[in-house]
């Protein structure tokens, strides 16, 4: 369920701090007879970072290097670095797998001594990440030869990039305010695991009202309240709301220990085609079984089992069988639900514990309500009866689920520039999503497993009104004139640029924008105005929702308009660049990167000369190349204009 509403929540950042070292090493020298040593390199990395490996694919994080000095002619290399296990998983600063390590990693490396030398000198290069930022390092590792280890002191690895064969180094002025995040960014301070809780809580709070859970609450309450001891029938009522809240967090439990399982990879719809592409299909897969074309259930077989061990088994074993079954029956209206969760509560900060945490909130919404009915049975006469709503209801989440399908085909498009679900054409399917929820609704069809003769309730027609109220408000949308219309679908649906309409160019609500850094500071230079840098992508919804509720306000847009050069650099565009254009970045190092895309080359520019890999990301620049201010990130209105203030008050 997560993916449904972090679409329409805040998401949470975090300052900036640059001055860390996640990463420390120790060196320590093996005999292996005949003149033959091993070099060992121990890494200890801090919790939350990852160093990467030294075999990566292009395009990604830039890989550890060993750069051994020779200049003595005093060893051969036998083979090349070994490495200990890593991980390959997706990796949300890069948006594509790398192969990484976490807390602890070691490489060896085999020598043959040619003459008698004390110690060994080698540069490692290596960068290290978080879920927010990358840092680069170089660290000199001495190796002695007698064995004893020695801990090493590792240095900024930035000085490696600043040299004039990398064109997309820029020497900026003023660089000391890019140490940390402006204070104005008004980063939000919650507790994440909380949210993904409560969304879990939500998710199971909706599994409730469905036909396959809803009528099992009675049933389940009059067998705790009739048994013989009152005091039996409470504990009971406890340890079975304990046991459905043990099944669904028991459902995350291979993801934490199965490395084949890659759940991480789920957070990467945002960028991934492929994986947009197939959760669309799963999802359209889910709403039709909502509309009762089929269920998505588990075999009868399995039910009955477990259903009969549940009559045949006492105690505690019984109960836990009688929790098992209300699992397996419920799973027709559960699964869908359960897969949204699955899709949307895995994300880069926590992996299989993110997933753990929604199933927590999910098995505690199903649970409370049997637990409060059995330790308050009067309570039953105040829910409503079982009936035709149940039904609608999950018809109603039925064309949720269709909705929100189209967001992942959106994302995929998006990336692509395939063209296919421009803005007007992914409202048009949202509003043609409520304008049949509101027909159907005040009774005009019914899906073929339902009686068409049932007459429409007050409840029913007052909420088709509330629907078409909802398709009215999206219709403006559609309309040439209607760019800046559906506000509360910002973040949510392509920006309004991505257009079937002729726009005057593709830039966020018409403003005169560039795509390159180099064409925007030559007019920027020309004109003798300052630079709003602009780190955005695609499917950065945080980005959409700043240029579509933060730059329409009047004044702001008026500054960005008049007082500034807006150079917009998209990191997650997939279009490459023109042949002569990719380049090769050689670091002093040795080391090359290969820059393919227009994505690679706003990414690589960003972290080079910001070292920072979010979005959105802006900073304020003089037309001489001076940093006007600390940089901002998502924040609300006030603190954006006062920061676009500040840096004017600095030329």
């Amino acid at each position: 369920m997560k993916t449904k509403f972090l679409y329409f929540i805040i998401i949470i950042l975090s300052e900036f701090v640059f001055s860390q070292n996640p990463v420390t090493f120790e060196t320590q020298v093996n005999s292996l007879g005949e003149d033959k040593f091993e070099l060992v390199t121990n890494a200890t990395i801090e919790k939350g970072w990852r160093l990467y490996s030294q075999n990566l694919p292009k395009g990604g994080a830039i890989p550890t290097e060993f750069i051994f000095d020779k200049s003595s002619s005093s060893f051969d290399l036998l083979g090349s670095t070994k490495e200990s296990k890593s991980i390959s998983k997706f990796d949300p600063i890069f948006n594509m797998e790398q192969t990484y390590f976490e807390f602890k990693s070691t490489f060896t490396q085999e020598i043959l001594l040619l003459k008698e030398i004390e110690t060994i000198n080698v540069k490692i290069a290596y960068q290290a990440c978080d879920d927010i930022v990358c840092i680069f390092r170089e660290a000199d590792l001495i190796f002695n030869i007698d064995g004893s280890k020695l801990e090493i002191e590792n240095e900024d690895l930035t000085s490696l990039v600043f040299n004039e064969n990398n064109p997309l180094y820029v020497e900026f002025k003023d660089k000391e305010l890019l140490s940390t995040v402006s204070d104005s960014s008004n980063s939000f301070s919650s507790n994440s695991y909380f949210n993904l809780m409560i969304l879990g809580f939500i998710g199971g709070l909706l599994a409730l009202l469905t036909p396959c859970v809803f009528p099992m609450i009675p049933l389940t309450v009059s067998f705790f309240s009739n048994s013989s001891s009152k005091s039996n029938s409470k504990f009971n009522a406890f340890l079975y709301g304990f046991f459905i809240i043990s099944i669904y967090l028991a459902l995350s439990i291979p993801f934490h220990f199965l490395d084949s399982i890659d759940p991480e990879i789920l957070n990467s719809i945002s960028t991934n085609a492929t994986l947009n592409i197939i959760f669309f299909i799963v999802f359209i897969l889910f709403a039709f079984s909502f509309f009762g074309f089929y269920e998505i259930t588990v075999p009868s077989s399995w039910i009955n089992s477990i259903d009969s061990k549940s009559n045949s088994i006492g105690g505690f074993i019984g109960i836990f069988f009688m929790a098992l079954t209300l699992v397996l029956v419920s799973f027709s209206c559960t699964g869908p639900i359960l897969g949204s969760l699955l899709v949307g509560s895995i994300s880069s900060q926590g992996g299989a514990i993110q997933l753990t945490i929604g199933m927590l909130g999910f098995g505690l919404a199903l649970a409370l309500p049997f637990t409060i009915f059995a330790l308050f049975p009067n309570l039953l006469s105040s829910l409503p009866k079982s009936g035709r709503w149940m039904n609608t209801f999950k018809v109603i989440l039925g064309f949720l689920e269709l909705g929100f399908a189209f967001k992942f085909l959106s994302n995929a498009d998006l990336v692509e520039h395939w063209g296919l679900i421009k803005r007007e054409i992914f409202i048009g399917i949202w509003f043609l999503i409520f304008l049949l929820m509101s027909i159907y609704m005040l009774g005009f069809f019914r899906f073929p497993h339902e009686t068409m003769n049932l007459k429409t309730s007050r409840f029913n027609i007052s909420l088709g009104f509330i629907f078409l109220g909802t398709a009215l408000y999206l219709f403006p949308a559609l309309l040439p004139s209607g760019s800046d219309k559906a506000r509360l679908l910002s973040g949510f649906s392509p920006p309004s640029f991505y257009s079937v309409y002729q726009k005057s160019n593709d830039c966020p609500l018409g403003l005169n924008c560039f795509k390159d850094f180099d064409s925007g500071l030559s007019y920027a230079q020309s004109q003798d105005k300052p630079i709003l840098l602009d780190f955005t992508g695609w499917a950065c919804v945080n980005c959409r929702r700043i240029e579509e509720n933060v730059w329409t306000d009047p004044e702001i847009f008026k500054i960005i308009n008049e007082e500034f050069v807006l150079i917009s650099l998209y990191v997650d565009d997939r279009k490459d660049l023109d042949p002569e254009n990719q380049i090769t970045l050689k670091y002093k190092s040795g080391k090359t990167k290969f820059i393919k895309t227009i994505g690679d080359k706003a990414a690589t520019f960003q972290a080079i000369n910001f070292k920072s890999a979010s979005q959105p990301y802006y900073v304020l620049i003089s037309s001489d190349l001076r940093i006007l201010n600390k940089p901002i990130q998502y924040t609300s209105k006030d603190n954006y204009l006062s920061w676009l203030k500040e840096g004017l008050n600095s030329l």
